[in-house]
C-alpha cells in the first residue's frame, strides 16, 4: 500500500484530516510548532519543518511516500521535494501555490508573527482569517477551535518561515506523480494558482465545486472521493 503523508495547514495542526483518515497508508504529523510538536530551536526555516516529517517518516519505517499538503503543508511538502526527493513517489498539493511572498505579503506575516508574540493569538488572528479560510460559516467554530489551541510562538515561527520561503518552480518540474486539488471558492488562493501547480507539474487538477480554502474541513467526503481513486493508479 502507498503510504500518504498529510501536512496541515497554518494555524492548525494534523486534527484538521480527521475527517478523511479512511485514506489508506495515511499518515499526518503535526508540524513543528503546532499540535504536539516541540518548537524548533533552529532560525525560521521550511526546510526546518521539511526535516521533521523525515523524521517522522524515518520514525514510521517509511521510506517513500506520496507527500501532500493543504497551504503552509503544501509549502513544506515542496521543500521537502527540494531536500529529499528520493523519498518522494508522488505529490499531492491541497490549496497551496508555488510561488514566494511578494514584499507586501512578506511584510504582513512579519507584523503577524511580530503580533503573536507581544499579544497572543486569541481572538484577532482568528478574525482575520477566518473569512478567507472557509465559504460555510457552519465551519467557523472547528477551523476557530483548531487555530486558537496552538502556541502563539509557533504562529511567529512558522510566518517567519513562510515569509522567507523561496519560490518552488524549479522543484515542480519533476517527474513524480501530482494531483493538485483545489477549492472553487476559495479566497486566499484562486484557482489560477492551482492550474500553475498543475501544470509545472503535468498532474492532475480536480477543482471542488463550493469549497474554500481548506476542503479536507468543509468536504471531506469530497476530498477523499477525489483522492482515493488517485492514489490507487499509482
Amino acid at each position: 500500500m502507498t503510504t500518504l503523508v498529510l501536512l496541515h495547514a497554518f494555524p492548525m495542526d494534523s486534527r484538521m484530516w480527521d475527517g478523511v483518515r479512511s485514506l489508506p497508508g495515511l499518515i499526518t504529523p503535526d508540524l513543528p510548532g503546532f499540535g504536539s510538536a516541540p518548537l524548533p530551536a533552529s532560525e525560521p526555516d521550511l526546510g526546518a519543518m521539511a526535516d521533521a516529517v523525515i523524521a517522522s517518516m524515518d520514525d514510521e519505517g517509511v521510506e517513500r511516500a506520496v507527500v501532500g499538503g493543504c497551504s503552509m503543508g503544501g509549502y513544506v511538502a515542496m521543500a521537502l521535494l527540494r531536500k529529499a526527493p528520493a523519498r518522494v513517489s508522488g505529490l499531492l498539493l491541497v490549496d497551496t501555490k508555488a510561488t514566494a511572498d511578494a514584499p507586501e505579503a512578506a511584510a504582513n506575516r512579519l507584523a503577524v508573527a511580530d503580533r503573536a508574540e507581544r499579544e497572543g493569538i486569541t481572538p484577532w488572528l482568528a478574525d482575520a482569517m477566518l473569512p478567507s479560510l472557509v465559504t460555510d460559516p457552519a465551519h467557523a467554530g472547528v477551523v476557530r477551535e483548531l487555530m486558537e489551541s496552538q502556541d502563539p510562538a509557533a504562529v511567529a515561527w512558522a510566518q517567519r518561515a513562510m515569509a522567507a520561503r523561496p519560490a518552488s518552480h524549479d522543484v515542480l518540474r519533476t517527474s513524480v506523480p501530482t494531483l493538485v486539488v483545489h477549492g472553487a471558492e476559495d479566497r486566499m488562493m484562486p484557482v489560477a494558482l492551482a492550474e500553475e501547480l498543475a501544470d509545472l507539474t503535468s498532474g492532475t487538477l480536480t477543482v471542488l465545486p463550493g469549497v474554500g480554502h481548506l476542503p479536507p474541513i468543509e468536504a471531506p467526503e469530497a476530498f477523499a472521493a477525489a483522492v482515493r481513486p488517485w492514489l490507487a493508479g499509482l
